[in-house]
């Protein structure tokens, strides 16, 4: 039988960014889940406080070149990748210098948010179905890691839904206790009106609050996924809300099967007792 593929997708991963519950989580998920017999992607942003050096990063000039239009204005597509040897798997990097040149992530020194965080996740959703296009590569199932790589969902079900590469992906979101120092930029709508969303989307995407987000991102999901003991209790009705599949919070040494058992379940797959 053919191996199921499932890309995922995060705003940190370890190595390449300090150990945090995003970073740590989507490591250990993505290199488990290849253990357990899945075929997988890994995509990150290249912030530009990663060390290339360090970590080895290069080019992959065949990806690279495609221009990307958000609110307008364009933008050059770069595409790195690096290795963990470690995990036997390969990390991709989306890389623009106008978005992922400065040395923070999603805030300055000063822990006030970037004004153009939406347009970053934009380019980083559609810089990685765009690059996954490119490597002939089609994913059955994303799992989505942090409100930044959460954009993918929209994208999915809205503006790339009559793409034959994506017509049957399923997206699956990762709830994390995520904190946003303000709310998006109040144009969110509006970009995403240009990149072609419908009405509906574009006027519940007018309230850029992180809980309106997170609301807005499950709507598009296929199934949801907890990475926390404890969710928030916001966090906790979204997700007991939710008319989709559902995994709650599983422990560190059960995450392998039961993640890749959601997955399949997710899919539709049958699921194969032990």
């Amino acid at each position: 039988m053919e191996k199921k593929r499932v890309l995922f997708i995060s705003q940190e991963i370890f190595p390449f960014l300090p150990k945090s519950e995003i970073s740590s989580f989507t490591r250990r998920i993505s290199q488990s889940t290849q253990e357990e017999g899945k075929e997988i992607r890994v995509f990150m942003p290249r912030f530009g406080v990663i060390n290339e050096r360090r970590h080895q990063l290069h080019e992959v000039i065949r990806l690279s070149g495609l221009n990307l239009s958000i609110d307008d204005q364009v933008h050059p597509l770069i595409i790195k990748v690096a290795s963990v040897s470690a995990a036997r798997m390969q990390v991709y990097f989306i890389d623009n210098d106008d978005f992922f040149k400065r040395k923070h992530l999603l805030t300055d020194e000063h822990g006030k948010a970037f004004k153009d965080n939406d347009e970053r996740a934009m380019f980083f959703v559609r810089g990685t179905l765009e690059t996954v296009k490119k490597l002939g590569w089609q994913p059955d199932l994303i799992h989505c890691n942090g409100w930044f790589a959460g954009m993918m969902a929209l994208y999915i079900k809205h503006v790339y839904k009559k793409d034959p590469h994506f017509k049957d992906t399923k997206v699956v979101y990762n709830l994390f206790n995520e904190e946003m120092e303000s709310a998006l930029d109040p144009r969110f709508s509006e970009k995403l009106k240009l990149d072609g969303f419908p009405k509906a989307v574009v006027e519940k995407a007018k309230d850029t609050s992180l809980g309106a987000i997170t609301q807005l991102i499950v709507e598009h999901c296929d199934g949801l996924t907890v990475a926390e003991p404890v969710l928030t209790e916001a966090l906790q009705k979204i997700y007991d809300d939710a008319p989709i599949h559902k995994l709650p919070f599983t422990e560190e040494d059960k995450e392998a099967k039961m993640f890749s058992a959601f997955f399949d379940k997710v899919l539709g797959e049958p699921v194969m007792a032990d």
